[in-house]
């Protein structure tokens, strides 16, 4: 008579009788006890090479130094050293926050969090500053335009939408969510409009402020998951906004009259320092201040709430030139880099880049508008040589003009 097989877990050796479930494979079996310490093994792997369960990149914070992420940004980012402090200290000291832990004689001090604002001229590196740092902390990042907002039941978007971007770019893990930031562009543009001849109310200035209030400050908000109007029936996701970093930004046009006017810079007499007023006017954003903004026309109540003004410096010739060569990311790196996977070598003459950042300062296109420039001067290349049997290309300071002078963009005013 055939001996009777007992079947046990291939893995620990139980039988079947010592354990609750036995899942069985082609030719072995495996008990619930061994799946969970696998699922612990598997888990503790993926957290190690950065991954989640799903295996995705891991949302788990990274804090580091303030002199570690000004480092960090210095690679990508030109100048602007005293945003770059500001915005180091104020990130390093707001999540220092959110993973603190209580000590036995903690005094129970609560350390409120310090929203941002950034005031610059347009292609100065506003957005950019943000989008490093969230790259470098490793934690959802959305970035909204503040011209879209109106106030709740005007057409437009409600300001709770800023959270379905960022639920959005986290796979909606709501506590990865609570621990991100959000940078909201052109808040200039919701400016509170004084003696406004329109009978129409101003749905898109002082309202979406007052919406933006307790957003700031820290709260409960119900988003709706997939935009507010189009899908009115969904099922709201409750999100706190208490450890969400709010930095905005804007280019705040006219701000230097006020700023001017403010430090006195049109004084008259003999003991005027006319050096002294000459480089007060070429960057009056350094003087900035609440009370500035606050005229501009942002209200004060939003003002509370975004305790840190930082400011970037205007660009001037020899930061445009270094931005073209410098960063990690640079320009020339990039075209360099797309030529390269036609297997052709561009080299560009330094007269070239002193022609470009020319054109730039002309025209005031500020950093943005050096890749315009260079798309401007290449397109021609870029169109004709993919194919062909060149690989190498030179590109002169007489192709660079010749090509910009046949371009619509020569056809531009200077301001």
């Amino acid at each position: 008579m055939a001996k009777k097989e007992i079947l046990h877990c291939s893995f620990c050796g139980r039988p079947r009788e010592e354990v609750k479930i036995l899942i069985a494979g082609q030719e072995s079996h495996i008990c619930e006890g061994c799946v969970e310490h696998a699922q612990e093994i598997v888990q503790q792997e993926l957290e190690l090479g950065g991954l989640d369960k799903k295996g995705n990149p891991n949302k788990k914070l990274v804090v580091k130094k303030p002199k570690e992420i000004k480092a960090f940004l210095d690679q990508y980012i030109i100048g602007q050293d005293d945003a770059k402090k500001i915005l180091a200290v104020a990130v390093y000291n707001h999540f220092k926050r959110i993973v603190q832990k209580p000590k036995a004689n903690d005094d129970e001090v609560e350390i409120e969090k310090s929203n941002i604002i950034m005031v610059g001229e347009t292609g100065t590196g506003k957005t950019l500053l943000a989008k490093t740092i969230a790259k470098m902390l490793n934690v959802p990042f959305a970035i909204v335009d503040a011209t879209v907002f109106t106030e709740a039941g005007y057409v437009g978007e409600d300001v709770e939408s800023m959270l379905t971007r960022l639920l959005q770019n986290c796979d909606y893990d709501v506590a990865a969510a609570e621990q991100g930031i959000v940078f909201i562009d052109e808040i200039d543009k919701i400016a509170r409009r004084q003696d406004n001849p329109s009978i129409t109310r101003d749905v898109s200035g002082e309202g979406v402020q007052q919406g933006l209030l307790k957003m700031l400050e820290g709260t409960e908000v119900l988003v709706p998951p997939q935009g507010g109007r189009k899908h009115p029936d969904q099922k709201m996701i409750k999100v706190n906004t208490a450890n969400i970093l709010f930095i905005c930004g804007g280019a705040f046009d006219g701000v230097n009259q006020i700023i001017a006017r403010r430090i006195n810079t049109n004084a008259i007499g003999f003991n005027v320092n006319k050096e002294l007023q000459n480089y007060q006017r070429q960057n009056l954003l350094q003087f900035v201040n609440a009370q500035d903004i606050k005229t501009f026309g942002i209200i004060p109540e939003l003002l509370g709430r975004l305790p840190i003004i930082t400011y970037l410096n205007p660009l001037d010739a020899e930061t445009l030139r270094s931005i073209l060569t410098e960063p990690k990311n640079c320009l020339v790196k990039q075209y360099t880099k797309l030529f390269d996977l036609e297997d052709i070598k561009l080299e560009i003459e330094p007269a070239v880049l002193d022609f470009m950042v020319e054109k730039a300062l002309e025209y005031k296109l500020g950093a943005r508008g050096l890749r315009s420039i260079f798309e401007t001067i290449l397109t021609e290349a870029m169109f004709e040589m993919p194919g062909g049997k060149e690989t190498s290309f030179l590109l002169t300071a007489e192709y660079a003009k010749n090509m910009f002078e046949k371009s619509k963009m020569s056809m531009l005013k200077v301001a």
